[in-house]
Formats: structure tokens, sequence, C-alpha cells
């Protein structure tokens, strides 16, 4: 996972930050920016940013970088 810009499931872009840890857990998250609407700015556990979801077509990339 690295900066850049990828575009969810559902079509939406955004803009990757960073990578962080959660302070508790130690766990992963992903900084990331939507590139619609008012650029909000999100977390997401790695995990689950990366993983693969269902769709009609089988698995595919929750998130999949397009540039």
């Amino acid at each position: 996972m690295s900066p850049g810009t990828y575009e969810h499931v559902k079509g939406a872009r955004y803009e990757v930050l960073t990578l962080a840890r959660h302070s508790e857990t130690e766990e992963w998250v992903v900084v990331y920016r939507q590139l619609y609407g008012d650029g909000g700015v999100w977390v997401r556990p790695a995990a689950m940013f990366t993983e693969q979801v269902e769709v009609g077509v089988g698995l595919v990339p929750r998130f999949r970088r397009v540039d």
C-alpha cells in the first residue's frame, strides 16, 4: 500500500495519504481523502482496505490503485 489514487469497488475515488498505527492496538490503518464532496479525511484498517470483497462477478479488491 502506497500513496496514490484508489477507486472503491462502488466507483468513488480516494487519495491514500499515508499509513499510520492505531495508538492502542498498533493495528495499521490507511489514512485517505475522498476526491469528491467535501474532501473528507478517513481512516480504515489496512487489512480491510486491501481485502477482497464479493460482487456479482466474484471476488475483487475493495480498493484498486488507478494511478
